[in-house]
Order: C-alpha cells, then sequence, then structure tokens
C-alpha cells in the first residue's frame, strides 16, 4: 500500500519541494504553490493537480485508483486512492501535478 511518506519521497525528488499544510492538511509545494494535499475528510485520498483533459481520461479510465468529489467538479485535480494506485503512474502524475505549479527556472 502506498502512504503519505511514499508520496513525499517521490516528490522530493523534484527541486524545491517542500512539505507543508494546506486546508490545515498535509501538502507539498513548490515555490509556495500547492500541489498536492492529503486529504482528511471522509473520502480520503490524495489531491494532485492535473489538467482537464487528465482528469476526464483518468475518471473515463474506470480505474478505481482516481475518482473525485462535486467539490471538485470544474476543477483541474484528481483525487487519487493510495491503496489503489500504481507506484509508477503516482510518480508521474506528482510530476505532472509540480510542473504545473513549479516556476519557469524549475522547468527543464
Amino acid at each position: 500500500m502506498t502512504t503519505w511518506e511514499d508520496v513525499v519521497r517521490l516528490a522530493s525528488a523534484l527541486p524545491e519541494v517542500e512539505e507543508s499544510t494546506w486546508f490545515r492538511s498535509p501538502s507539498l509545494k513548490v515555490a509556495g504553490k500547492g500541489f498536492a494535499r492529503l486529504r482528511t475528510e471522509a473520502e480520503g485520498g490524495l489531491v494532485l493537480l492535473c489538467g482537464l483533459d487528465e482528469k476526464a481520461a483518468l475518471l473515463e479510465s474506470g480505474d478505481a485508483a482516481f475518482f473525485t468529489t462535486p467539490h471538485y467538479d470544474g476543477h483541474g485535480s484528481i483525487i487519487v486512492d493510495l491503496e489503489r494506485v500504481e507506484l509508477d503512474q503516482l510518480r508521474e502524475l506528482i510530476e505532472e501535478a509540480w510542473r504545473l505549479k513549479a516556476p519557469r527556472r524549475l522547468l527543464t
């Protein structure tokens, strides 16, 4: 099972990632901007920023590792079930979320 510690380890391989809080829950930020948040709400999961097209594709895939709630309708973020997601796919999603918020100088 993937844990928050695994998420932090994967994200820490990226430049200038820092652990922080966002909406009073554990989060990851780059340059002070959040890109991942561990939900403590009833449904749990990890919120990762993504493009709306990517979100639609993940939801349409039928993969139980990805879901959303009405709160996130129309927003570029996906909720990831850490108990079900494949580690390689999680790594890719974390990197993409980081890229959405990282300053241009960090993007190579």
